[in-house]
């Protein structure tokens, strides 16, 4: 079952946000984490679902970032200048992504850019969200746990749609939170969204297929449950192989990679009319997704 709207998920694990971009609170004996970091014009929502759900944002220890781009990251800054105490946690190469000018100048801008297309503007004018160089944390790797007392994370790597991405599991209430290392749960399918290097993505599902899974928790439209979620990982793979054959004729046919990307951007709408990313963005998107594939051919 997909469930796309703020609630709770399970025991101690809430979803927060809008089915767009979402986080996850997960409260522990000893600590409590924010899952995910979301996109800037989700905020409003998510803090006054914390005060309908009871969640004292004052009782996060950590926040953990599953990836550094723009639409995962957007209401850490706030949560971390309002609560200096918690402790943000990233992958190494999300550190050095979110320690680049360019980089954070990108977010910056593309976080303004949907705010403005979903008309968020104003709301989010008296919050501070610019990532700037004030916001440092914890490097994690694959291996690594994070114990909460009566729960616990586990770290894995999972490079592919974007190069310092990782996923965390709950081994105990079999959660796991993969941001878009599986695929993006939009409508009834999962988007393979393999941006950075579409081999490594698909390998990175393999590694993560073992995995016993009760929920499937999505960074975008919401979290999946029960035997839905048991199945997702295999289903991504599935979705990953068709949509490489069908950028791997695109670019056959264009020879070119902005026409490929053009022409994945325009199937792509035409079957999922109202994603919540802008064409640029997703033109941008199915462009480094091509160039990948064009490479291995």
């Amino acid at each position: 079952m997909r469930i796309r709207q703020a609630g709770k998920v399970a025991e101690h694990l809430w979803y927060l946000g809008r089915k767009e971009s979402g986080i996850y609170f997960l409260e522990g004996k000893n600590e409590s984490v924010m899952i995910n970091g979301g996109i800037t014009f989700i905020l409003p929502d998510v803090l006054r679902q914390m005060k309908e759900f009871g969640i004292d944002p004052g009782k996060i220890g950590k926040i953990i970032i599953l990836h550094s781009h723009f639409d995962h990251v957007g209401v850490v800054p706030y949560f971390k200048r309002t609560w200096p105490h918690i402790e943000v946690c990233a992958s190494r190469r999300s550190w050095e992504i979110l320690n680049m000018p360019k980089a954070v100048e990108t977010a910056n801008a593309f976080s303004r850019l949907v705010a403005r297309e979903m008309k968020a503007e104003e709301a989010l004018g008296k919050y501070d969200l610019d990532w700037r160089d004030d916001i440092s944390g914890t490097a994690l790797a694959g291996g690594d746990r994070i114990e909460l007392g009566n729960r616990s994370l586990t770290i894995l790597d999972t490079p592919g749609h974007s190069s310092c991405s990782i996923s965390a599991y709950e081994p105990g209430m079999k959660a796991l939170f993969p941001s878009d290392a599986v695929g993006i749960p939009y409508d009834r399918t999962a988007f393979p969204s393999g941006n950075s290097d579409y081999t490594q993505y698909q390998k990175s599902l393999e590694l993560l297929k073992p995995l016993p899974v009760s929920y499937l928790c999505a960074d975008h439209y919401g979290f999946v449950t029960g035997e839905e979620a048991a199945g997702f990982v295999d289903l991504t793979i599935e979705e990953a192989r068709k949509m490489r054959s069908e950028m791997e004729a695109v670019y056959r046919e264009k020879k070119d990679l902005d026409a490929s990307a053009r022409a994945m951007t325009a199937l792509f709408y035409e079957r999922s009319p109202d994603y919540f990313l802008s064409a640029e963005i997703l033109e941008g998107v199915f462009k480094q997704m091509v160039k990948h594939i064009a490479k291995n051919l």
